[in-house]
């Protein structure tokens, strides 16, 4: 206490007037003058240790309350605006400490409305779910963020962009890479734009994966980055300046309502072609049916990461010459979901990816280890799920690492076309579910917490939308959640 100075003016002024006492009555009684529990009450003075012990013998005040009281309401506070929708509105934390302490039942009801807020938004997200799986249209979400609209449409389309690949197969003749396709585009932006790509270290660009510098034309580059992934950064950069026509068409074909969303399209569209043109879509889909997509032997023969592979399979669906339809998605070890996609769109509504048993949350167990699973869901539909680590850009000695998860899932129906249907115990029959046929090795999972009525499940987070909680004093389920 005696180690910081504590600003409780709000506080003393409302125990003074709970007490019905004036400011000289009040002062008296703690041994001090009028203007200086003047001063105090403004908060141009904080209070010593003596006056927080006199308050507590001679009004009977718990010293607890005079330097925690705000402090709970502050970091809620902080919640509430770290909102995207107000994310930006207050310029430092100094206004919230001064609305928790000048107005704590106002903070309260604030805090209060936002976590309503935030409850409606969820269960109306849930219920749109739950409407789409039954095929009805909603536009329950329209109030969304830029980035929301850019993910949802990007998740319901098929990972596949025509034009896109089209155009990588013609910058890979003119590049004519052999097997140097990054010094390929270094020398070609050179020659052609006169752009010079230098690798920075940490302490010169600290903040920044990447930096294009018009005045000076070079194109900097975070040491942080591993060599894949600085390539990919550099073909994102080539693809951008050489696809603007074909990417302002698929920009202008996604639909979308703002200038903020196309901005973050035109990125996403510019990963997709950095992708195509460091994994050729003839050669990459030829080596992908003959290793019968094992993603490591793929990495490894075209230089690229165990991630740019896996997200290379979710691209093949070339009419005439399609893969396997792989569907892809990453989550961090707190489960948020940074990217969904699919070949044929990711499949919400029939596998949903929000369900804590699936593979791709236990491989933060043992990170590097691929793990193999066969899934099902509560209506029989089963699914083959490859999840591993991914490790995120490389920091100092005293950065923790950023680490997430990949798993990339396919029907069940072609393990025989992949190599990772061999982990999966017993035939290809007995995945099947039907009496007679061996013994069903699928893990039995649900789109997401709120939405599945699997009972008795050891892994439930919350109970769904779909049934009345079952409180029954007598009877305790396995889960946390019992439901009728």
């Amino acid at each position: 206490m005696a180690d910081q100075k504590i600003f409780a003016g709000p506080r003393i002024r409302r125990i003074r007037s709970a007490k019905g006492l004036t400011q000289t009555a009040m002062a008296e009684g703690l041994g001090i003058s009028p203007s200086y529990l003047n001063l105090i009450e403004r908060n141009q003075r904080p209070l010593t240790v003596q006056l927080i012990l006199k308050l507590a013998s001679v009004y009977k005040v718990d010293p607890h309350e005079l330097q925690g009281e705000a402090r709970g309401s502050v970091a809620a506070l902080k919640e509430v605006f770290s909102d995207p929708l107000l994310v930006g509105e207050l310029p430092g934390d100094q206004e919230l400490i001064e609305l928790a302490e000048a107005a704590p039942n106002a903070s309260a009801a604030v805090i209060k409305l936002f976590r309503a807020y935030r409850e409606q938004a969820e269960r109306l997200s849930d219920l749109n779910e739950l409407l789409a799986r039954e095929g009805k249209a909603t536009a329950l979400s329209g109030a969304r963020l830029p980035i929301d609209e850019v993910h949802e449409i990007f998740e319901r389309r098929p990972n596949h962009f025509a034009a896109l690949e089209e155009e990588a197969e013609a910058f890979t003749s003119v590049l004519d890479p052999g097997d140097d396709l990054l010094g390929a585009l270094k020398a070609w932006l050179k020659r052609e734009y006169g752009i010079v790509v230098k690798v920075l270290p940490v302490a010169t660009m600290p903040n920044w994966r990447r930096r294009y510098d018009r005045h000076s034309q070079r194109l900097f580059l975070s040491e942080r980055l591993s060599p894949f992934d600085q390539l990919r950064e550099v073909a994102m950069e080539a693809c951008l300046i050489r696809m603007t026509v074909a990417v302002a068409g698929e920009i202008q074909a996604l639909k979308l309502t703002t200038d903020e969303a196309r901005r973050l399209a035109r990125f996403e569209l510019g990963r997709y072609a950095a992708h195509a043109l460091m994994m050729p879509y003839q050669s990459f889909h030829a080596a992908a049916t003959r290793a019968r997509y094992d993603i490591d032997v793929l990495r490894s023969r075209f230089g690229v990461s165990f991630e740019q592979a896996a997200n290379r399979l979710t691209m093949l669906q070339r009419p005439g010459t399609p893969g396997v339809p792989f569907f892809m998605l990453e989550v961090d070890s707190a489960g948020n979901r940074f990217r969904k996609a699919g070949s044929q769109g990711f499949p919400q509504s029939r596998f949903g990816g929000g369900c804590p048993k699936l593979p791709v949350h236990a491989a933060f167990t043992q990170p590097g280890q691929v793990f193999v699973e066969a899934v099902e869901m509560p209506d029989g539909a089963e699914f083959l799920c490859v999840a591993r680590t991914l490790e995120g850009p490389q920091g100092s000695f005293s950065e923790r690492p950023r680490r997430t998860a990949l798993l990339l899932g396919c029907d069940i129906g072609f393990r025989d076309e992949i190599v990772y249907g061999t982990a999966l115990p017993g035939p290809a029959a007995a995945t099947t579910g039907k009496a007679g046929q061996g013994i069903n090795p699928a893990t039995p999972i649900g789109p997401a917490c709120r939405l599945c009525e699997r009972i008795g499940c050891l892994a439930r987070a919350e109970p769904p939308v779909t049934r009345p909680l079952g409180l029954d004093e007598m009877v305790t389920g396995l889960s946390a959640f019992d439901f009728q």
